[in-house]
């Protein structure tokens, strides 16, 4: 049972080799996923990941830091959206993380709306939130991209705004709209049950990430000036 990757990078202008180590890396992560999912993390070495992909060992770190980074990879689209829109003066920072989580949000819907069996890929979905929830080494690098989050969030207030990065407010204000993430992670437990509709699961998770967002507009409507 494998829950394939959502795939934030094709391009219109990919080359061969590009493409090519695209699906290798999906490929990498979708088989450690499968068997995470069946044996448990800490029950499966990355040498068996490589086995099974037919790859070396150090082929898999080439493309991967470490062994939670197959579960969870490094966070670089949610970092480059979230730079382009918080550097957007004409909107509150809060909607440019609205924008960023909808992008997101959106993407899952898509392959669950592909799959043939609804409730089969919302468990499968499901399947994967307790892996992470339930393995400490996947918990604690979940907190390690969080942080690096906040960190690229604060830097582009920081150019935004004139203010220095580690200025307390570019710190709270990164801080907070990172728990927008947490907010829409928990709806999505809460509305994939295998029976509501991807368009149902979209309202019902973007009407509680923005009754969340509305207790920040209002403390953070004095930001980005």
């Amino acid at each position: 049972m494998s829950l394939p990757t959502v795939d934030w990078e094709t391009s219109g202008t990919e080359g061969l080799r590009e493409r090519k180590k695209r699906l290798t890396r999906r490929r990498l992560t979708d088989t450690a996923t499968a068997m995470f999912l069946e044996r448990g993390f800490d029950e499966v070495r990355v040498a068996e990941i490589a086995a099974a992909c037919e790859v070396s060992e150090k082929t898999v770190f080439n493309y991967f830091p470490s062994k939670e980074a197959l579960v969870l990879d490094r966070p670089e689209a949610t970092m480059a959206a979230l730079r382009t829109g918080l550097a957007d003066a004409g909107r509150t920072p809060v909607d440019a993380a609205l924008d960023v989580l909808a992008g997101e949000l959106g993407a899952l819907l898509s392959w669950l709306g592909a799959q043939p069996d609804l409730a089969e890929a919302s468990a499968r979905v499901q399947a994967f939130a307790e892996l992470v929830r339930s393995t400490p080494a996947l918990r604690a690098h979940h907190r390690d991209m969080t942080e690096q989050l906040e960190v690229v969030a604060a830097e582009a207030l920081a150019a935004r705004t004139g203010l220095g990065r580690d200025d307390p407010r570019c710190r709270i204000t990164a801080t907070a709209l990172l728990g927008l993430w947490g907010v829409q992670s928990t709806a999505l437990r809460r509305s994939l049950d295998g029976e509501r509709t991807p368009d149902r699961v979209r309202r019902a998770v973007t009407a509680d990430v923005r009754r969340a967002a509305r207790l920040l507009d209002a403390g953070l409507a004095g930001f980005a000036g």
